[in-house]
């Protein structure tokens, strides 16, 4: 099971690009139960999967400014926090409806790097192969791509091409 920042970039990542083709990892029920058990464990396969996908497509959405953040209110439908005393204190506990519990973690999560790390969640650069999403954790918040070793390296080889090309093309 992987922690609500995780989860977060784990479901905006279900719509990869492979071989051009933007897949979407929750459409098929057998992927998207793999998935699930994957990144939320067994107790995840009751959750309905319309709302996560379209919970997902809202997130994607908002990171883009194409999307109000109203438009997370399915995915918070009965969505609260539950307070927990023990001989330690006070703590707060996530209590959901049992078939939107990652929608609306996701959510939660979305909200609190908005919060506390604003402008850090975002795509990778490269748009015209690439729709994944990254979290930015550089001091000096300067990351642009998924991965260095993918993207990053794609896109520097082609900077570094078409400067080449044009600086011959200048002789």
């Amino acid at each position: 099971m992987v922690d609500d920042e995780g989860l977060l970039l784990a479901l905006l990542n279900t719509t990869p690009t492979i071989s051009g083709e933007v897949t979407d990892l929750l459409a098929d029920p057998e992927t998207a139960r793999a998935w699930l058990t994957e990144h939320a464990g067994e107790e995840a396969l009751g959750e309905d999967l319309g709302l996560l996908r379209s919970t997902r497509d809202t997130l994607q959405a908002l990171i883009h400014d194409r999307a109000a953040p109203a438009a997370l209110a399915p995915a918070l439908d009965g969505v609260g926090y539950r307070p927990l005393l023990d001989d330690t204190g006070l703590a707060w506990r996530l209590s959901t409806p049992r078939d939107h519990a990652l929608a609306a973690r996701a959510v939660v999560a979305w909200d609190a790097l908005r919060r506390t790390a604003p402008g850090r969640l975002r795509a990778c650069e490269n748009t015209d192969e690439c729709t994944l999403f990254l979290v930015d954790r550089s001091k000096s918040n300067s990351a642009r791509w998924c991965s260095m070793a993918g993207c990053g390296n794609r896109m520097k080889a082609r900077r570094h091409y078409e400067r080449r090309r044009n600086t011959r093309a200048a002789d």
